[in-house]
């Protein structure tokens, strides 16, 4: 299992957890899968943010499968 702080490792459609901005200090993550990549650069230290499919907004801690 990746991390999600290379944005080369994360395609749209594959499924992810996210630490979503509310839930960075309690640590929950919310899984889902990628509808929108938002970070532009090519890596970040805490994970690349993306949208999921259902609207939420968090950055990437595991990419749970790779296509």
């Amino acid at each position: 299992m990746s991390d999600g702080r290379n944005r080369k490792d994360i395609q749209i459609g594959i499924e992810v957890e996210v630490v979503q901005k509310q839930d960075q200090r309690s640590g929950d993550l919310t899984n889902g899968f990628v509808k929108k990549i938002l970070t532009k650069s090519s890596f970040h230290p805490h994970g690349i943010k993306v949208m999921l499919e259902t609207g939420e907004v968090g950055r990437v801690k595991d990419i749970v499968e790779e296509e």
